[in-house]
């Protein structure tokens, strides 16, 4: 009995071995993940954690930790916590449950731990959001930010690659966006439409995206939206120079940078990014010069000016 009993136990342990590694053949990363957010987005209310939801999606918990940490940006414990406090702001809005009600119904055990987990997540008790004294807006499951990965010394990490920037001059609307306001992304949106609109470039026209001058401990950046100067003759620079105040040339120096490619919403990358940069840094060794430009995004075309693009971070050339 103890040998067929240790038989059975290698040969599910081989089955579920070649099944990951199938797995791993040909399933994206990305359909493994999505996968996963459905699953969670539909069991809030029951258990969740990192060896129930590799089972459920039948690949390993350290495979799985590897992706979705990868792919999201964030552990799986922080983005399960972070979609159950988001479906309490839905329940908490109805006022149809107490707060200990919805607590026990999302997994929380007390009212005292939903409490400090609201607070510590949105800045405020639970009790603020049924009052409606703040405003509170639930929000739907995040995109995954699609860009390839590489496998850097057991550590999966953004794939990019270390190149010179060989400098270019713009003419571009410059302007001022606060991280911390929730209208910079309609901002950043309605100055590339504006410029866009105005010049009838065509659609192969490159452009770029330079975020510069944050200052420590702030979350304001200058932001300029540029197309090459070239690209315009006199006439159409003095057009546009009537036409908007904060048109201006800028020239973009020879740097090295780090270049990462990007698809999905372009004002969507922000804390994915900041997490994939700073585990490429650490592990890579790169180290940021001294410089008013903190990045760089470029579009190839302006056909897909929102959603696939190029970010490029200045690294010091001594790093190389």
């Amino acid at each position: 009995m103890i040998v067929a009993s240790s038989i059975s136990r290698v040969y599910l342990l081989m089955k579920k071995t070649l099944a990951i590694q199938k797995l791993e053949d040909i399933m994206d990363y990305y359909d493994l993940v999505e996968d996963s957010l459905s699953y969670i987005e539909e069991n809030l209310d029951k258990p969740l954690d990192l060896e129930s939801v590799s089972n459920k999606l039948n690949v390993s918990r350290f495979y799985f930790h590897r992706i979705f940490s990868a792919v999201m940006g964030t552990s799986l414990n922080h983005y399960i916590l972070s979609r159950r406090l988001n479906a309490s702001l839905q329940m908490i809005l109805k006022e149809n449950d107490s707060l200990t009600d919805i607590a026990y119904a999302l997994g929380f055990g007390t009212q005292a731990s939903f409490t400090r987990a609201f607070k510590r997540y949105y800045g405020y008790p639970p009790s603020h959001a049924r009052l409606k004294s703040i405003s509170f807006q639930p929000m739907d499951i995040p995109q995954i930010i699609r860009r390839p990965f590489k496998n850097l010394n057991g550590t999966l990490i953004t794939e990019f690659n270390i190149a010179a920037f060989e400098g270019i001059s713009l003419l571009g609307l410059a302007f001022e966006i606060d991280l911390s306001s929730d209208d910079y992304k309609t901002k950043i949106r309605s100055y590339v439409k504006e410029l866009i609109h105005a010049t009838s470039m065509p659609i192969t026209t490159k452009s770029y995206l330079v975020y510069s001058n944050c200052q420590p401990n702030s979350s304001k950046f200058r932001v300029l939206f540029g197309i090459p100067i070239d690209l315009f003759n006199p006439d159409q620079i003095q057009q546009l120079k009537r036409r908007f105040s904060n048109i201006h040339p800028a020239k973009l120096p020879r740097m090295y940078c780090a270049r990462f490619v990007y698809a999905g919403d372009l004002l969507e990358i922000g804390d994915v990014f900041k997490t994939d940069f700073a585990k490429t840094a650490r592990i890579s060794r790169l180290e940021i010069p001294e410089t008013d430009i903190e990045l760089i995004q470029e579009f190839e075309t302006i056909a897909h000016i929102m959603n696939h693009y190029h970010i490029l971070v200045p690294i010091k050339e001594d790093t190389l």
